[in-house]
């Protein structure tokens, strides 16, 4: 079984502005089997909120409203929200770009990032962006063909970023558990060993809030 590699420097979202670059540099990333449990959860939190929504929208138009879908627009989603408490007032020395700063009713609540894409430059700006946003990013890998899989998650091509918008259905349920979840591992006393997607298929196990919806 292959299991994701891990840092402590990535997922949780880094608040201090002053903070040296280098822990933005260092992500984690699911691939292998974690990367097939990852999208398939998503996957199925999609089914789910599509069925629950009943909406007779197109399938493809009803995906974008909820995900913003490749680097430009998570970038423009993210630049709309209200950044964090400490960013904000750093930002108060900038008060031509503060009084431009327009915030959106559109939230994200994670962003997927293909970390095998080509040049790389294209998201080094997401990991600052969506750190003073306080927003998780998931980083996926898979042989250089990230971008393919994220694509397939939103019935496109390929897909570098997909940012998952706060609707408060199905799919949201499934990222928050997988970012709770990392969260746990991460910890000094967490059980690095375990698979965090046990708890979706383990009817059983108390906290589930994915395996009685989907």
């Amino acid at each position: 079984m292959m299991h994701s590699r891990r840092s402590n420097n990535a997922k949780t979202p880094n608040n201090n502005p002053n903070s040296n670059s280098a822990s933005l540099e260092t992500p984690n990333y699911y691939e292998g089997e974690s990367l097939n449990n990852l999208l398939q959860s998503i996957r199925r939190g999609v089914e789910s909120a599509r069925h629950l929504d009943g909406s007779s929208l197109p399938e493809k138009i009803w995906i974008k409203q909820q995900f913003a879908i490749g680097v430009n627009d998570v970038t423009r989603v993210l630049e709309r929200m209200k950044p964090c408490a400490e960013f904000e007032r750093s930002a108060q020395l900038l008060p031509s770009i503060t009084s431009n700063h327009k915030t959106s009713s559109v939230k994200l609540q994670a962003v997927l990032v293909a970390s095998d894409c080509n040049p790389r430059w294209l998201t080094k700006h997401l990991q600052s962006l969506a750190s003073s946003r306080s927003v998780p990013l998931i980083f996926v890998k898979d042989n250089k063909e990230g971008s393919l899989r994220l694509g397939e998650l939103v019935k496109l091509k390929t897909a570098i970023a997909i940012g998952i918008k706060v609707k408060g259905n199905t799919i949201n349920k499934v990222v928050e558990d997988v970012i709770q979840a990392d969260a746990y591992r991460l910890r000094p006393d967490g059980p690095n060993s375990a698979g965090i997607f046990d708890n979706f298929h383990d009817p059983d196990k108390k906290g589930n809030a994915v395996i009685n919806i989907i």
